[in-house]
């Protein structure tokens, strides 16, 4: 179809008037990165509670009305990546084919997610960066507690989303909560280890993850005295490394 002028001339105009409005968008996303990277960096560097918005502001060289604008308190700043990161696993799992079980669900869902997640994380902070503000979290009595907060929380939705694919009543049937328990518990876990090493890569927590989660099924076992359970028979995760 042929434009005529006064269609053309249309066209233009509707350009012109979404062009400001993109460059807006990237410039709130550009300074909400911006704030985000900053105070990550302040807390970790000198510690959370010893970091004062006005601090982080005064480095981005914007008002506190804008920090107010993109984050609604210190603490959301600090959960802010680990948000992000959780979201991509629960739209993981959400995505799972309905024949999987839950525990395979889970488990599929961790390791299709690792590199949207990787992707996730480097688009607003480095990767070493996410590393440090996990162990920050971890040892910050008051962030802790909101950790283990935020995540009953998540253990929560996790669970009704694994009732509401097996068609299950999340009150009355107990499995779906112990299951995402013994699940999330090894990647609390994992995720613990992963920020006390020196490794930032994620390829490392992938893999840490991935040993421990080969381990879930042995340990419910009641018979630890068998050879696979003493690590005697290799895991998948094991055979996959040594063939790479």
């Amino acid at each position: 179809m042929t434009l005529g002028p006064d269609t053309a001339a249309g066209q233009d105009q509707i350009s012109a008037a979404e062009q400001p409005s993109g460059l807006r968008a990237r410039k709130k996303q550009r300074t909400r990165d911006a704030l985000l990277r900053e105070a990550l960096e302040r807390f970790t560097a000198q510690g959370y509670e010893q970091t004062t918005i006005d601090e982080i502001t005064d480095a981005v060289e914007v008002s506190q009305r804008t920090f107010f604008r993109y984050y609604a308190s210190k603490e959301e700043v600090a959960f802010a990546v680990v948000e992000m990161v959780e979201n991509k696993f629960v739209e993981a799992l959400r995505g799972r084919p309905a024949a999987e079980g839950p525990m395979e669900a889970m488990r599929n869902a961790v390791a299709s997610a690792w590199t949207s997640v990787g992707e996730t994380i480097q688009s607003v902070v480095p990767v070493e960066l996410y590393m440090r503000t996990y162990q920050m979290i971890e040892s910050t009595p008051a962030l802790l507690a909101v950790h283990l907060r935020r995540s009953a929380g998540l253990e929560e939705g996790l669970s009704q989303l694994l009732a509401d694919r097996e068609g299950l009543d999340v009150d009355t049937d107990p499995r779906p909560r112990v299951a995402v328990a013994a699940f999330t518990g090894v990647m609390r876990v994992t995720g613990r280890l992963w920020g006390q090493g020196q490794d930032a890569s994620l390829e490392t927590l992938r893999d840490l993850s991935e040993r421990y989660l080969d381990h879930l099924g042995p340990a419910l076992a009641e018979d630890w005295r068998t050879a696979g359970a003493r690590g005697g028979e290799p895991t998948a995760c094991q055979i996959r490394r040594t063939r790479g």
